[in-house]
């Protein structure tokens, strides 16, 4: 009797254990079939807590939740009062864990001044977390060229405007309005191409210096003659930067990517890659067979000449960014936010060539979907730049009949 009772302990034991490992990979009973059934799960996030989660239009409950449902497909909508929604269609399987990130952006961002100095031009400096301002206002004392740290806080001990030199160290008659500004890869200098005044139309006279972003420059380097040298030798070097990233890729990816890619920008932590094709061709599979329980959004491998991608190195996939050039005002400011999943441009429904039409700052996700609208209020100089919180800074003037000039400004789209 003994054995037959530890024999009938150890079954149900095992039983239970069965039914605990079915329960986990996702099986439930269906009540209708008196049979276990398959179910997957998805795990919803949002970066904003507690939004609400509508599948096929049910409201099923709030973020952050793993969500039991049988193998079918599901349209998802993530919602929350106050914030742009969040939409994807999913295919689910059974005995597996999708996992869906809803990025929600505020309908109503906040506006918040940085200067005080009245600004003719801003350069946002690439990956640098820096802003190049030149401030141009007839006081001999306070025009130059500034260094505003996006990363530097109000609490911070040290300011995060830093003056890299006063217009009246430079070259009279410099126009800081007609000026070309490039910078070394590891940005610690830059060449400004200054106009100046004065120039008649059929020649415009021109002077570049070199100058450090590290200090003040009391007697910049004037580099006229031997500017094209010095930005060849920058671009050389910036594509040797690019190699070296792309050499952590997979070989076969490695050499396809540098005979058939314009390499525009890597994601921040350099996993993606935002490219323009250079020809058509077939982009071969890297990691085969795929994996499992990645990003539905279906990608093309089929890359035509021109057309613009993101390639995703942990998940090996490939998907078209649809971008109309007519939309686009400045293609070379489509930028990565910095959590490396969203890239962020600006949009304008005219005719590019005209200033004065209806822009807005947009994002969309790496994957080409969820297209929003975090910023369409008063900006200029088709000038933002982001901030490693993930917020934005653009150039605006809210009282033109007082101020000449704009100034920066922070928008929080967190």
């Amino acid at each position: 009797m003994k054995i037959i009772k530890n024999l009938t302990l150890a079954i149900a034991f095992l039983l239970i254990l069965a039914l605990i490992i079915a329960y986990a990979r996702g099986y439930r009973l269906d009540l209708y079939k008196k049979s276990l059934t398959p179910t997957g799960i998805l795990s919803i996030y949002s970066n904003q807590k507690a939004a609400k989660i509508y599948i096929n239009g049910e409201l099923k409950g709030v973020t952050d939740i793993n969500i039991n449902l049988p193998p079918g497909k599901y349209h998802v909508e993530i919602k929350k009062e106050g914030y742009t929604s969040w939409r994807k269609t999913v295919k689910l399987k059974g005995e597996l864990v999708l996992t869906l990130e809803a990025t929600l952006f505020p309908l109503t961002p906040s506006l918040s001044p940085l200067t005080n100095l009245g600004i003719v031009k801003a350069v946002a400096i690439d990956a640098a977390e820096k802003i190049l301002l030149f401030s141009q206002d007839s006081n001999q004392e306070k025009d130059g060229i500034y260094l505003y740290e996006t990363n530097k806080k109000p609490i911070n001990f040290f300011s995060p405007l830093k003056l890299i030199i006063l217009k009246k160290n430079l070259t009279e008659n410099v126009d800081f309005t007609r000026s070309e500004v490039y910078f070394s890869p590891d940005y610690s200098q830059t060449i400004i191409e200054f106009s100046l005044l004065g120039s008649s139309n059929k020649k415009v006279d021109k002077v570049a210096y070199l100058l450090s972003l590290n200090e003040e420059n009391k007697q910049p380097f004037d580099v006229t003659t031997s500017k094209e040298t010095l930005l060849e030798a920058w671009v050389k070097e910036k594509e040797n930067q690019n190699l070296k990233i792309l050499e952590t890729y997979p070989k076969d990816f490695f050499k396809v990517a540098t005979e058939s890619f314009k390499i525009l920008s890597f994601s921040p932590n350099e996993t993606k890659i935002f490219y323009q094709a250079k020809k058509s061709l077939t982009l071969p599979l890297i990691i085969n067979p795929p994996l499992i329980s990645t990003n539905q959004t279906e990608q093309t491998r089929k890359i035509k000449k021109d057309s613009y991608y993101v390639y995703d190195k942990k998940e090996d996939k490939n998907y078209e960014i649809i971008i109309s050039n007519k939309e686009i005002t400045n293609l070379q400011k489509i930028t990565w936010l910095p959590d490396s999943k969203h890239l962020i441009y600006i949009e304008s429904n005219n005719s590019i060539q005209n200033t004065n039409s209806k822009k807005k700052i947009v994002v969309i996700g790496y994957d080409g979907t969820n297209k929003q609208t975090v910023y369409s209020g008063p900006f200029e100089d088709l000038f933002f730049a982001t901030t490693s919180e993930g917020n934005l800074i653009v150039l605006a003037n809210l009282n033109p009949e007082t101020n000449k000039w704009p100034d920066l400004y922070a928008v929080g789209i967190k």
